[in-house]
This record gives C-alpha cells, structure tokens and sequence, in this order.
C-alpha cells in the first residue's frame, strides 16, 4: 500500500513543482525541450 501511494505521489508532488516554477507556456515548452535534450544526451553517452 505504501508503495502504490509512494508511485503515485511521487511524481504528481514532481509534476506541481515544475508546473509552479513556470508560469508561462512558453516556460513549459522551455522545461520540456531541456528535459529531452538531458535525455538525449544520457542516451549519447550510454551508446558510446
């Protein structure tokens, strides 16, 4: 039970603070396009 609770907090709680921290849509699109070019790089660096 508490780990169920832990997988659905967890990333609703992550999800408010980063839509908090921008206002905007503009700042949304901001954070995403930063959060797939750090996956994209992690990517890169597992393939090499």
């Amino acid at each position: 039970m508490k780990k169920r609770f832990l997988t659905v907090a967890a990333p609703l709680l992550v999800s408010l603070l980063a839509l908090s921290a921008c206002n905007t849509v503009e700042g949304v699109g901001k954070d995403v396009k930063s959060g797939g070019k750090a996956i994209e790089d992690t990517a890169q660096d597992a393939k090499s």
